[in-house]
């Protein structure tokens, strides 16, 4: 399921300020978190670590990236949404304010 980073991804498809990429860890994904990735980028949102263990899967994978730790933010959403579901775009936005992504 790739439906929460996509629809993440989609929201800031226009942003001037952010721009923002989706990968998956799992084996149907298209497109797989790679060191390459998470290099690029200054933060990274995971959905969920309670049910899924998104966090600490990155952190065994990639433990090598400097600083890859400080850069790993939990958002807490579960994988229930269809994708671009608004109910799924409330909650990417509602979680994204609590980490001062967006205002």
């Amino acid at each position: 399921h790739m439906n929460r980073s996509v629809t993440a991804e989609h929201m800031f498809a226009n942003s001037k300020k952010h721009k923002a990429k989706s990968a998956g860890l799992g084996f149907l994904c298209d497109v797989k978190v790679d060191e390459h990735l998470v290099k690029w980028a200054d933060l990274i949102f995971v959905m969920n670590e309670k049910e899924e263990g998104q966090r600490s899967f990155l952190l065994e994978k990639l433990k090598d990236i400097h600083g890859i730790q400080d850069k790993i933010k939990v958002l807490g959403i579960r994988d229930d949404y269809p994708r671009d579901d608004p109910e799924l775009v409330a909650e990417l936005k509602r979680k994204l304010k609590r980490q001062k992504i967006i205002t």
